[in-house]
């Protein structure tokens, strides 16, 4: 399975629940709402100005396909093998795949023990 890393610095917010936010208005957004918190992981450039806290310095590693709800496992492998060198993460999903997001630092690190065990990386 390929992966890729995606040439964006994010953040992640602690949102204030009634926040307002415009997803149209940002290029990369992943936003969660519950009736307890509202998060919201973007550009680090368009963090919102009310915030109620931002985490900076995070990239994200894209899985390049199609997963079927069917299938299991493959986050968890990823996020084990990550776990097992102590490399912290916050992972997000879409309709169709799953990106994990670790802080910049380890990202050579996590890219040398995720091609380790198999997997490819592109462009």
């Amino acid at each position: 399975m390929n992966l890729q890393i995606l040439d964006i610095d994010f953040c992640i917010c602690k949102m204030p629940l009634e926040c307002g936010f415009d997803m149209n208005s940002r290029s990369f957004v992943f936003f969660a709402r519950t009736d307890r918190e509202c998060s919201l992981v973007c550009e680090r450039a368009c963090a919102p100005q009310n915030a109620l806290k931002v985490d900076e310095d995070w990239r994200a590693i894209r899985i390049c396909a199609e997963l079927d709800f069917t299938l299991v496992g493959i986050l968890s492998k990823i996020s084990g093998a990550l776990a097992q060198n102590k490399i912290p993460i916050f992972a997000v999903s879409t309709y169709d795949t799953d990106y994990v997001l670790l802080k910049s630092e380890y990202l050579e690190l996590a890219v040398e023990i995720l091609k380790n065990i198999g997997y490819a990386f592109v462009d």
